[in-house]
């Protein structure tokens, strides 16, 4: 394997480092495994805590030496493993907060242009992190290890490393290169028992040519662009062979579902300089199987067992795994153990799901997804990890949570490959995965790549695929993100899913646009990503006429894999965090520098939108609630308009569910876990029986998510004035299929609207519970889109709506009452509410905080929030957190809203 010139040229420069350490010295004044299916824990040793951090300009000894226990590293960082060093510093208080205000920009190697691609911009020369890092441990192998074979497992080293164990190299950088590789090393003739070890790694920051991890415009990057040992590094031991990936695929005999066909495959791995003949053998519950393998000299194979060979791999009714709202996400567990004479060499264990995902590209270029032989409407978000990749198992089961919370089934993974725990997660919570690659640097370059990146993308994708294939949540894989990769790559691609047994759809990029090899992608990524008015997604027709390559084509229909209504701009309590006291009002740089990258890099297409909606904000408090309006009003609109066109519509991806940093646009929830307008306009339009009203048309719909019939239903329609005089009214008895969406009636030209009025539609079940509900506020004057001037990321307003008499609804005084009850390590806040007055309580907001005038308890999943009271109406809403977030103090609820004292 050739080295890439570059990081030739990089390391020319380590080895004559001298003069470069003086300028990176002065500059940053610093003092100083692969996861599949691990053994049991008394066969792994996890090396997380107690390392050492340290620049190569501080440290002079080589690796032979820094990976000896001789060696003494003095001033060096204390740090825990996974950190990237960037994220090793912030901790250490070397370099303040870099998600308050524009203390980013103070880092040493913070030179690149604000709201630039910075994966794509070299490092400065004078960077403290152009030059190598080391990472040091000592560690003592528990005797158990004897006799064993051992293997030391990287999860994630970004980008390059020079690898040490006990004096000796395991890896040079041009071999352990890759963000997305995974390595494990034989470490049997290495290692040492009864005494100390010590492993060193010397890592290098990604060049602007090399296929590293970037987060395009969502955000900035940290001035290593991540470079360090970003995931777990652990010891694993066995007998002479191991048995990593073990991993079930399936097909379901649909729409019977009445039997499913197993295909259980694992990666073995021969350690012994000799060929070797065992037994690979497995159990599911009370179905064993097992055949005899042959492994040469330190042969890595992969062994299957097929339904065809193995007939008790076809069972019957299986208990199949679902998403969350089509059933019930259930799961199996399997073992694997090899024997040789006797003699159990290593065994493996996963948990698995039987399911089957196909899908089709139907006519226009729609990619439908089914699930077990049912259809499904994806109706999901983006993923962001967090800007420094920093780890958090409770912040992840909270996002989770929130996934869940809103009715989402499905999260996509752009080039962000997370955790174990992750996936995990998504398998437990019937939460539907896409991933695949990112966009917008080297990844996509193909032209410039070099024999080395053509190798590092084909090992990349092995090793994710390994990780990912055995997860019943992995819905599809994308092979390209904004193009699809080139005729040559892509069946690179193809061959490697092939040979690993990936069965889920393979989509050749995000885009709409022709792969060379597999042609039509089935999907689109077409925008919006920039405010565009609520009656976009459903005014947006397929027009031949119009090249979508100029924008103006993301409304509902078809898939569309990334877009939004734009910037998401958080509730005051997370803008106050964000840009301080000092920078609060009016909007300035620091709001901008919280906004995004190129087309994204302010909020002024959002703020000249809400000014002129809503009138023209006074202060960041006024401002932050029209954000919430406006916000609420255009997530629900996209996501109803995708529900409501369905399977003309067959997907959509809002872009994105969260931040790597606190922003100001792209969520549905913000960096400080705060749901806002967004969350709850999505939580809406995803009720599992939703009446929708129609932009384009006036007409009223409803939308069926369940997959069961719901039958004596009553749906009332109601048109009110400003002053709650109603206009117009409608009752309508009907049934809901299963898995349908039904115009029920259109709204007829009413005399006599106020300048904004008010339409509020009732959903009741055949007993009068209201089992689906809606208010929207209407203008009078009609609002317009310019789709001649449309462009890749908007389709700008020609003429507003103009709910400006919002501000004329009269003062409303609540009456609230709450009690809170514990059950196991969670609290529930009830909450009732009564509107005794004859106006509209308009948007009313929640919160549970932590006693009186204390900070909001975060995070927190409340049944419903940003509500309305209609005149006399009572309503009691839930909120649930963990106890433990209140500490010594009582819950204090507090309300506020549009028009509420």
């Amino acid at each position: 394997m050739k080295t890439n010139p570059s990081a030739k040229d990089l390391l020319m420069k380590v080895s004559k480092r001298s003069l470069l350490c003086l300028l990176v010295l002065s500059f940053s004044g610093l003092i100083s495994a692969q996861e599949a299916n691990r053994p049991r824990p008394e066969t792994s040793l996890a090396l997380r805590d107690a390392w050492n951090l340290q620049s190569s300009c501080r440290v002079e000894a080589k690796g032979e030496v820094v990976s000896t226990p001789a060696f003494q590293p003095k001033d060096w960082y204390a740090v825990s493993v996974p950190t990237t060093v960037v994220a090793a510093l912030v901790k250490q208080r070397v370099y303040p907060d870099p998600f308050f205000g524009t203390n980013l920009r103070s880092f040493p190697g913070v030179t690149y242009p604000i709201g630039a691609n910075f994966s794509n911009i070299p490092m400065q020369p004078d960077s403290p992190f152009i030059v190598p890092w080391w990472y040091r441990k000592e560690f003592v192998l528990p005797a158990s290890f004897k006799g064993k074979t051992i293997w030391l497992n990287f999860g994630g080293i970004n980008y390059r490393a020079n690898i040490w164990l006990n004096g000796k190299q395991l890896a040079k950088s041009e071999d352990a290169a890759g963000a997305w590789r995974t390595y494990e090393f034989d470490i049997t003739d290495h290692a040492v028992l009864g005494k100390p070890n010590v492993l060193a790694v010397q890592v290098f920051s990604p060049t602007d040519t090399d296929l590293a991890i970037t987060f395009v415009d969502w955000n900035p990057a940290p001035p290593d662009k991540n470079m360090g040992l970003f995931r777990d590094v652990d010891i694993t031991s066995s007998g002479p062979v191991a048995v990593r990936y073990p991993t079930v695929v399936s097909k379901v005999d649909s729409p019977a579902n009445d039997k499913a066909h197993l295909t259980v495959t694992a990666l073995l791995k021969n350690a012994a300089p000799h060929l070797v003949k065992g037994t690979l053998k497995g159990q599911i519950e009370k179905t064993e199987f097992s055949q005899e393998v042959e492994l040469g000299p330190g042969e890595s194979k992969d062994v299957s067992f097929t339904s065809e060979q193995f007939p008790q791999l076809n069972i019957d009714h299986p208990r199949l795994w679902w998403p969350a709202q089509m059933g019930k996400p259930e799961r199996y567990s399997l073992s694997l153990e090899f024997s040789l004479d006797g003699k159990i060499s290593d065994r493996a264990e996963t948990k698995f799901g039987i399911r089957e995902v196909k899908s089709e590209v139907l006519s226009a270029n729609r990619r439908l997804f089914s699930i077990n032989g049912k259809n499904v409407l994806i109706r999901g978000s983006g993923w962001s990890p967090d800007m420094m990749l920093r780890e958090d198992p409770q912040r992840l089961r909270d996002e989770f949570r929130y996934v869940q919370d809103m009715g989402l089934n499905t999260v996509r993974l752009e080039g962000k490959l997370e955790t174990r725990e992750l996936f995990d997660l998504a398998d437990e919570r019937g939460i539907l995965l896409i991933a695949g690659w990112c966009c917008c640097d080297h990844w996509e370059h193909w032209p410039n790549w070099k024999p080395q990146d053509f190798a590092i993308a084909e090992q990349s994708l092995r090793d994710q695929i390994y990780r990912l294939r055995g997860h019943p949540s992995l819905l599809a894989w994308m092979n390209g993100s904004d193009n699809p990769p080139p005729p040559d790559v892509e069946q690179t691609y193809l061959k490697v899913e092939k040979d690993l047994l990936w069965t889920n759809p393979v989509v050749s990029s995000a885009t709409a646009k022709l792969a060379g090899f597999s042609g039509e992608s089935g999907v689109k990524m077409t925008g919006p990503y920039e405010y565009v008015a609520p009656s976009y997604w459903q005014t947006d027709k397929t027009d031949s006429a119009r090249q979508c390559n100029q924008g103006g084509c993301g409304g509902a229909y078809g898939f569309n894999t990334e877009t939004s209504m734009g910037p998401a701009v958080p509730p005051i309590e997370s803008i106050r965090a964000m840009v301080g006291k000092d920078h609060l009002w009016p909007i300035d740089d620091i709001w901008n520098y919280h906004a995004g990258g190129g087309a994204f890099k302010d909020i002024h297409v959002f703020s000249d939108a809400l000014n002129a909606r809503f009138g023209l904000a006074t202060s960041a408090e006024d401002y932050a609630v029209k954000a919430q309006l406006q916000t609420y009003e255009g997530i629900r609109a996209m996501y109803e308009a995708y529900s409501r066109n369905k399977y003309t519509s067959t997907g959509v991806i809002q872009w994105m569910l969260n931040n790597a940093w606190p922003s100001m646009i792209w969520h549905l929830y913000d960096y400080y876990l705060r749901p806002g307008g967004g969350y709850f306009g999505a939580k809406k339009a995803m009720e599992a029986l939703h009446p929708v009203y129609g932009y384009d048309d006036r007409s009223v719909w409803l939308v069926s998510s369940k997959y069961e019939d719901a039958k004596g239903l009553k749906l009332t329609a109601q048109v009110l004035n400003l002053d709650m005089s109603e206009r117009f009214s409608k009752e309508v008895a009907l049934d809901a299929v299963a898995d349908s969406t039904n115009k029920i009636l259109a709204l007829p030209e009413i005399d006599g609207l106020s300048p904004t009025y008010f339409l509020v539609l009732r959903l009741q079940d055949s007993l009068g519970k209201v089992v689906g509900s809606n208010l929207y506020w209407l203008s009078s004057k009609p609002e317009t889109l310019d789709w001649e001037k449309s462009n890749w990321y908007t389709t700008p307003t020609s003429s507003y709506a103009d709910y400006t008499a919002l501000s004329q609804l009269p003062k409303v005084k609540l009456k609230v009452a709450n009690r809170t009850e514990r059950k196991g390590e969670e609290a529930i806040t009830h909450v009732t509410m009564e509107n005794p007055s004859k106006s509209l309580a308009f948007f009313v907001r929640l919160k549970v905080d932590k006693g009186k005038g204390g900070d909001e308890i975060l995070p927190v999943f409340w049944q419903d929030n940003y509500i309305s009271l209609l005149p006399g109406e009572k309503r009691e809403v839930t909120a649930t957190y963990r106890a433990q977030e209140l500490g010594a103090s009582q819950p204090a609820v507090e309300v506020s809203g549009w028009n509420v004292e």
